[in-house]
């Protein structure tokens, strides 16, 4: 059996499965990037919810894991060279799933890294200026008098969104015809932004069809379902 007793995040979320990709998490956007590519690769893992109402992603534990403090991060008892991998950073790790499955992910160079520049796309763009939309919408911002700080990042936002919707002109997908990891990076943070922040009519979502057309194909994967609800919630 696999000894991660190494590593200091398994004692508060000891490992049931020490073979299995660990996976520490909360079905955030970002969150869900890493449960719905592993649900989607088939790659053996084990779930650890990590609360944010208990600040989990502040303890000892994850930090020596992930000393950035965000989700999602994984543990990976075969990693390269079959030593254990701790991997942090939601894009890295729909990278290094992608190589590890052959999966989701070009195996032309060229193609390889056009993928990768829709993850960075995501990672650099949409998912930072989607977030602030909801700080300002949703949460403690929506109480700012000044409105300018929301409406740059609105403005900014629908920018993105009429990029992406430029490109998926004639596309099943980010790619074209298959189905990868820009895909899985991108289509949370769009969901999250129309659903649980609320801002579809804020930014006119009703104006982008071709992202509303991906984002609908994106829900219907059944490992997209599974993934937005993993880790579960305590009684789920």
């Amino acid at each position: 059996m696999t000894d991660l007793s190494a590593f200091p995040i398994t004692r508060k979320w000891p490992a049931q499965h020490p073979d299995r990709i660990q996976l520490y998490s909360l079905p955030t956007p970002n969150g869900v990037k890493a449960s719905i590519m592993l649900e989607e690769t088939g790659l053996p893992y084990e779930p650890h919810r990590v609360a944010f109402d208990t600040q989990d992603q502040m303890s000892a534990e994850f930090l020596s894991l992930n000393p950035n403090n965000k989700i999602p991060a994984i543990l990976d008892p075969d990693g390269p060279g079959g030593k254990p991998l701790p991997l942090f950073e939601s894009g890295a790790i729909l990278i290094y799933l992608a190589e590890k499955s052959g999966k989701f992910i070009p195996r032309d160079p060229a193609g390889r890294y056009q993928a990768m520049q829709w993850v960075m796309f995501q990672m650099g763009g949409i998912g930072p200026m989607f977030g602030q939309v909801g700080f300002f919408h949703k949460f403690a911002g929506k109480d700012y008098e000044d409105k300018r700080p929301r409406d740059r990042y609105v403005a900014e936002s629908r920018r993105l969104l009429g990029v992406l919707d430029h490109h998926l002109e004639g596309k099943a997908w980010i790619l074209g015809d298959d189905y990868g990891i820009a895909d899985i990076a991108t289509f949370p943070w769009v969901r999250n932004l129309v659903g649980f922040y609320g801002a579809g009519e804020l930014v006119g979502f009703a104006d982008f069809a071709n992202v509303k057309r991906v984002l609908d194909a994106f829900v219907a994967r059944p490992a997209v379902q599974r993934g937005l609800q993993i880790p579960a919630a305590p009684g789920a």
